[in-house]
């Protein structure tokens, strides 16, 4: 990972300490993303969460009945603020230093291994590819891993529906390469892995990013403010589809 990408999530965390708002400030997709995680995640599950920020959604998915989670992140200033964090005493939590190229665990640890928003921090294709070698390589056979992240092909579908009302591209963020899910799905054929896709949020991406600059002035909500948010989040979770999510979850079997 280069230095400005650690860079900026080292002043995430300094900024926003234990707030979900150092991971993002979208609250909504935030639990969108936890909620489709965690229907992966089964009692007494040993866990395992790369690119866990400061413990947010760690401590979310520690409610679940699982047995032990382990969250792990690039930023120290990420796993500082994590372990400041009340811990469940229901369930095993614990938070190092580590990188999803290189994870410091033993083959087939866990039962369940998740990425949130991670391998798009990594700059190139090759890297992203060793990030998801490493997760499968500490899943268990059998187990799961669930690549919650954001892709290119729905970026781009959405862009061409705000062309079409004249409306600014949306763009990936300098720390963000966003995965082409043709590259991905050609991976994991190759490799005779199978998995689900989950199309978990592409009703909020219309509402939020689309729909929202049709009816009502953004500037009049700043950050992601605006009620309509709400809106579409709450006929997200009831339907879904469409294919306009950035974020989606990959949810792959290890053989």
């Amino acid at each position: 990972m280069t230095d400005h990408i650690k860079q900026h999530w080292d002043r995430q965390a300094e900024t926003h300490g234990d707030s979900y708002a150092a991971s993002w400030g979208d609250l909504y997709a935030i639990q969108l993303e936890i909620e489709t995680i965690g229907t992966f995640l089964h009692p007494g599950d040993k866990v395992l969460d790369v690119g866990c920020g400061n413990g947010h959604s760690t401590l979310a998915q520690a409610q679940r009945g699982i047995g032990s989670i382990v969250g792990v992140d690039y930023s120290e200033k990420m796993i500082e603020q994590a372990r400041q964090r009340e811990i469940s005493p229901d369930c095993a939590v614990s938070f190092e230093v580590g990188d999803v190229r290189d994870l410091a665990f033993d083959h087939d640890r866990f039962d369940v291994v998740y990425t949130t928003r991670v391998l798009i921090n990594l700059p190139i294709w090759d890297a992203q590819v060793r990030g998801i070698d490493e997760c499968l390589r500490v899943c268990r056979p059998g187990g799961t891993v669930v690549l919650s992240e954001a892709f290119w092909e729905p970026l781009a579908l959405l862009n061409a529906l705000r062309a079409l009302k004249r409306l600014p591209p949306l763009v990936e963020h300098d720390f963000n390469r966003y995965i082409k899910k043709e590259r991905l799905e050609r991976l994991l054929a190759e490799r005779g892995l199978a998995f689900e896709v989950v199309d978990f949020s592409s009703i909020y991406y219309l509402g939020s990013r689309f729909l929202r600059e049709l009816v009502t002035n953004p500037e009049d909500y700043p950050g992601y403010s605006n009620p309509i948010n709400e809106i579409f989040f709450n006929i997200e979770k009831e339907y879904s589809g469409g294919g306009l999510g950035i974020q989606q979850a990959y949810a792959i079997r290890k053989k």
